[in-house]
């Protein structure tokens, strides 16, 4: 079993890589390297995706129109190879009152060695999310992709 360290080092990796993404600096896409080849990620809208190559589609075709989202996270705990994160899904913009449209989500990830996950899975509120979107006044940008219907789950 690999260290504490090691699980929050690899995580803190995965972390900037993602900040990246959110600015625009990296495809998405990019994330997928953190995965073992035959890792599986479960998303709460496009469902069960296996395997990097499909890992990285689903992480293209999921953000792009999202761009200005934001996944600031709240606090992580390692337990051995697992790792629970608790993140907000905040969309761009703010009320009249400075609050940000937000929702929480929270990710189990399992840490396989070398600086690889072999699974992710988000979960969040989707009532939610569609409540602020119509809130905001959020619009998909160009290219945005619809979630597979139904999701293979």
């Amino acid at each position: 079993m690999a260290s504490a360290e090691e699980v929050r080092a690899a995580h803190d990796r995965y972390l900037a890589v993602r900040g990246q993404a959110e600015r625009g600096e990296v495809r998405w896409s990019e994330l997928a390297r953190f995965f073992t080849d035959d890792a599986t990620f479960i998303d709460p809208a496009w469902g069960r995706v296996e395997g990097t190559a499909a890992i990285r589609e689903f992480l293209d075709d999921s953000m792009t129109g999202l761009e200005g989202w934001s996944f600031p996270q709240d606090f992580y705990l390692v337990d051995g190879d697992r790792i629970v994160t608790r993140w907000m899904n905040r969309l761009p913009g703010q009320r009249d009152d400075g609050s940000y449209y937000e929702a929480p989500g929270i990710s189990l990830i399992l840490y396989a060695g070398d600086g690889k996950f072999r699974y992710e899975e988000d979960l969040l509120n989707m009532v939610h999310v569609m409540e602020l979107i119509r809130e905001s006044g959020w619009k998909p940008g160009p290219g945005a992709k619809p979630p597979p219907h139904p999701p293979r789950r």
